[in-house]
């Protein structure tokens, strides 16, 4: 489940941000929407517990986050969030399976190394397997990056900005991969877009919700583990789901 009540965000010397409660029905993803600026990355921060919950109630996959403290939010993220991010950050020093390695071992754990053969070649990259980053092609990169996402099997897999730097064609063939991967992973998913292109593609869809941000430009700063991210203070609609 994903909904939010009476969610409001304040950055230290800034405005505050006013989210229209939204609920999206089970089985369909999401879009976020809007200009670079709107607020997407401050939403993205708060669905992903990276930004505490100030006010409202805020429930995903099943968990209040308002309610949870920082150990439980950082057990939570680890048990039920997969990200794509702009800025992939693959590390150079890494090979593309030790890449996919790195969330079981951040958390503590063995390298699950038939879960990410099984991603690999569900992704067309098992073959890459032995390059670093610095030789693969942007598709290629971001298919590292999903495959990365997913290797935790999480709840909820969201995409900031995935159509950064590519072309019509592979524009269509991330999203195709995103939608696939949800559908296989049984999770729900979220993309945070300003490309047309995006926007275009996914609002087509009857199991894609949409949440249109519109704001002014964001004060303070976000957590520094949303690197790449770009957004600010807003207030959102919602075309589904209003409580």
């Amino acid at each position: 489940m994903l909904a939010w009540h009476g969610l409001a965000h304040r950055y230290a010397g800034g405005a505050d941000i006013a989210y229209a409660d939204f609920t999206l029905k089970p089985g369909r993803h999401l879009l976020l929407r809007g200009s670079s600026g709107a607020g997407k990355s401050t939403l993205l921060a708060l669905l992903s517990g990276l930004l505490r919950v100030q006010q409202g109630e805020l429930t995903v996959a099943g968990a209040r986050l308002d309610t949870l403290g920082p150990q439980a939010l950082d057990a939570w993220r680890g048990q039920t969030l997969g990200v794509v991010p702009q800025r992939l950050h693959l590390s150079e020093a890494l090979t593309v399976a030790e890449n996919l390695a790195l969330p079981a071992l951040a958390a503590g754990q063995g390298a699950d190394t038939a879960r990410a053969t099984e991603l690999m070649a569900a992704l067309d990259i098992a073959a890459l397997a032995a390059r670093r980053p610095h030789q693969l092609s942007v598709g290629q990169a971001q298919r590292v990056a999903l495959a990365r996402a997913l290797m935790r099997r999480p709840k909820l897999l969201l995409a900031d900005e995935p159509s950064a730097s590519l072309d019509d064609e592979h524009t269509l063939h991330m999203l195709a991969l995103l939608l696939d991967a949800a559908e296989r992973e049984q999770c729900t998913l979220v993309v945070a877009s300003h490309d047309a292109r995006v926007v275009e593609s996914l609002s087509e869809r009857d199991d894609v919700a949409e949440v249109v941000l519109r704001g002014a430009p964001r004060s303070g700063p976000l957590p520094s583990r949303l690197a790449g991210l770009s957004g600010g203070p807003t207030t959102c609609s919602s075309d589904e789901g209003l409580t």
